[in-house]
């Protein structure tokens, strides 16, 4: 009789049926966790592990586990920055500019440090946060170290998952062969390798919101906020109301921001051009979607780092930021 594989415990649990399985504990999505990223674990294993999670969706405790694991085998630098506010960036962009990455640069270089990490090419038509950062002269870091030099340099880092964790990216990849998003997409971003105490997270399907929070509360994060953002960045669809959900300290709460363009006003950007961040930065072209995303974006994670009391003081401010921006950041 063949031995039984030590994975295959973790399979069952999940995929006995629909009496009989169940969501795996905190524990257990740890220690399956620690096998996939250990390479441990048989592809056919790995494949169905996935797609049963994808298919039934993934529970807070199953996050928690698997983040935990992951955290345990990056590479984090001994002098570790102080950074203020996590950030990540899995879906790109294909109905318009990735315009949150001004906002990126605009709380920078009003004092907030972010650490980025993000992941690209697994969808086909779009637009993927390392080239349009390169496109902008912002450099993109090869390492936790180098992306902590960047923060200390410039406020902002980024680093591609495939250098975070090229497990991570790994699995990622699998989407062309399984034809679904895996639990990476849901999880992955939320290892927050510097302990930055905000985080931000979006999502394309509103009732990931909860799994998000849930999660990060888990794992003991202090804020944190999610909404469903534009394409599944972290971006204000500006022509629509939009919930936000926070954790502060462990208290859960919501706000309703209101549109700030009307709906019929927004078109889709058949070019894609790139190199329109920059003049819009420079202030060499004016769009009035574009400035409101910025804003939009910068508003809610003003709100996240409890620098403004409402949604219409954390816009205000986020206004007052953007018409008072060194024009000279980004591309000089």
């Amino acid at each position: 009789m063949t031995e039984e594989h030590p994975f295959a415990q973790y399979v069952r649990i999940i995929g006995k049926g629909p009496n009989l399985s169940r969501p795996l504990t905190d524990e257990e999505m740890y220690q399956a966790a620690t096998m996939i990223m250990a390479g441990k674990v048989e592809p056919l294993q790995l494949g169905a592990f996935l797609c049963i999670l994808r298919m039934r969706t993934e529970v807070p405790e199953e996050g928690a586990g698997f983040v935990r694991a992951v955290r345990d085998t990056l590479d984090r630098p001994d002098d570790m920055p102080r950074v203020d506010l996590d950030w990540s960036s899995y879906s790109g962009k294909k109905r318009q500019l990735p315009w949150f990455l001004l906002a990126v640069q605009l709380l920078a270089a009003n004092g907030v440090r972010i650490f980025m990490q993000g992941t690209e090419g697994h969808t086909e038509g779009r637009v993927f946060t390392r080239p349009a950062l390169q496109s902008m002269g912002i450099p993109i870091a090869g390492s936790l170290k180098e992306a902590a030099d960047h923060i200390r340099e410039s406020n902002f880092g980024f680093l591609p998952l495939a250098h975070l964790s090229p497990k991570l990216q790994e699995i990622i990849d699998l989407k062309s062969i399984l034809g679904l998003r895996s639990p990476v997409n849901t999880f992955g971003r939320m290892v927050n390798p510097f302990n930055a105490p905000h985080e931000i997270q979006t999502v394309f399907h509103p009732n990931y919101r909860d799994v998000h929070r849930d999660t990060a509360n888990m794992l003991g994060q202090k804020h944190m906020a999610v909404f469903k953002g534009e394409g599944g960045e972290v971006e204000r669809r500006p022509q629509k109301p939009v919930l936000v959900q926070s954790l502060h300290d462990g208290v859960l709460s919501e706000e309703e921001w209101p549109a700030l363009l009307p709906e019929d006003t927004v078109a889709i950007d058949e070019k894609m051009d790139l190199g329109r961040l920059k003049t819009v930065w420079r202030g060499d072209e004016e769009d009035a979607y574009a400035y409101a995303a910025i804003v939009g974006t910068a508003a809610i994670v003003l709100r996240l780092l409890g620098r403004a009391k409402d949604s219409e003081d954390a816009t205000a401010q986020a206004q007052k930021m953007w018409n008072a921006r060194d024009k000279g950041r980004i591309g000089s």
